[in-house]
């Protein structure tokens, strides 16, 4: 065997690990600094847990912590955690909510808190009997599922739809039943994973033993059961609104005016151009990530589910919106979200419990609000910068300081430089000559 490949990797401890990736793949091995080493944590309970997340651990990947503060949400001042790596993200975050702060914050509403799960099968019978005959099928589900779902019954959650969709058109013989949950608290992946299997078992004795189904006609293949990212029924909406003239007076003299109909064409092009509306749905997902990594949630399905949603109509296009009516500037973001604050990565990472204690350990209704209330301050500052001063200026900032860091620049050495590339290009070669000239 090709000593690149290996047999039993998942059983190697991470010190063994560790050697036999610096025997075959590392170009200079790290005996002397071990970096892999050095990220472990010295609390081996927590790096127990830490490894538990995932397989073939060997190290943690280290990501910011930040707080953006002043967030004033339905009339509460929040500071929100965030975890990312770009820079101006925490800055531009914390800017907009000390904006709006004064202006009477952000208001949201919960527009809807279904998710959604999905049975898919093949049947080659007659398509008005099935439908005929699904309430039968819906009661013999419920029926079988009712142990699996009683505790999420008294918590006031469950199932609360079941529907039967005809894809024969699209593919043969297809077919999809569609059922729609509440999971209070929970994200309820694995709640509805489960009961979706129990669904696949339960409609194969079905076709097997009923009555209402002829002979010919009893064979059912499942081809999969499982949730769906797509929630276009859990959606909240954050927004800002004031009046024109509050909005103030912006960097190069640009007046409240002008700002806000620069800033509603902004948005408007993101609805008209998907190019211009892939960066700008982005912005706002710095700021959505951010959060869901800082409370262990699911990043990768909160961007799934906006997406699509941001495509509904055929067209990808913003998630926020802006309109100027009767003297009144009003900014507003729709995005589905299907999150937890109990179970998974929620519980059990310590910073995520530490981050939901930072926020008055909020409901999963709570959390959307305050979730998308971040997404619609970055989205705000980003367009802001945009059609003010431009998006550099505050990434260059952040590029310098960067730079420094790197070449072991002193605090005084920083303010000097931060004074000399004010109003000149920054480059790591420009930066390393002006740090050798006030060095030497």
């Amino acid at each position: 065997m090709n000593s690149k490949s290996i047999s039993g990797f998942s059983k190697l401890n991470k010190t063994q690990k560790i050697e036999w990736l610096s025997n075959n793949y590392l170009k200079e091995r790290d005996d002397e600094h071990p970096v892999f080493e050095t990220y472990w944590l010295p609390d081996k309970y927590v790096q127990k847990v830490i490894d538990g997340f995932s397989e073939n651990t060997i190290s943690n990947f280290i990501m910011p912590y930040g707080l953006a503060p002043n967030f004033m949400i339905d009339g509460e001042i929040y500071c929100v955690p965030m975890v990312i790596e770009e820079s101006s993200v925490v800055a531009a975050a914390s800017s907009a909510a000390k904006y709006w702060l004064d202006r009477g914050g952000f208001k949201t509403t919960i527009l809807g808190t279904t998710k959604v799960g999905q049975v898919h099968f093949k049947w080659n019978g007659n398509k008005e009997l099935i439908q005929s005959i699904f309430p039968d099928i819906e009661s013999h589900l419920l029926q079988n599922v009712r142990p699996l779902i009683e505790n999420m019954s008294k918590r006031g959650g469950g199932i609360t739809k079941i529907e039967l969709i005809n894809f024969t058109d699209d593919e043969p013989d297809l077919y999809q039943i569609r059922v729609h949950f509440e999971t209070c608290d929970s994200m309820g992946a694995n709640f509805i994973n489960s009961v979706l299997e129990n669904f696949a078992s339960g409609l194969e004795e079905y076709f097997v033993d009923s009555e209402l189904i002829p002979d010919e006609y009893r064979d059912i293949n499942i081809i999969m059961s499982i949730l769906s990212n797509y929630t276009p029924e859990c959606v909240v909406r954050a927004e800002v609104s004031c009046n024109i003239q509050e909005l103030g007076i912006f960097a190069n003299g640009m007046m409240a005016e002008q700002l806000a109909e620069k800033f509603r064409t902004a948005v408007k092009i993101a609805h008209i151009d998907p190019y211009r509306a892939t960066t700008h749905n982005k912005g706002i997902f710095n700021g959505i990530d951010a959060v869901i990594l800082a409370t262990g949630n699911d990043f990768r399905a909160t961007e799934a589910a906006g997406h699509a949603y941001a495509a509904r109509d055929g067209q990808y296009r913003s998630l926020s919106y802006c309109e100027i009516e009767d003297g009144i500037f009003r900014f507003w973001l729709d995005v589905p979200m299907a999150i937890g604050t109990v179970g998974g990565l929620t519980s059990l990472h310590p910073l995520a419990k530490k981050t939901l204690d930072i926020m008055g350990n909020p409901s999963a209704q709570q959390l959307m609000r305050i979730i998308a209330s971040v997404g619609l301050a970055q989205n705000f500052a980003a367009v802001r910068s945009l059609v003010t001063t431009g998006i550099q200026q505050g990434h260059m900032k952040m590029h310098l300081m960067n730079i420094l860091n790197h070449l072991a620049a002193t605090e005084a050495q920083c303010v000097e430089a931060v004074v000399f590339f004010e109003d000149k290009t920054v480059s790591f070669s420009g930066v390393r000559d002006f740090l050798n000239c006030i060095r030497n």
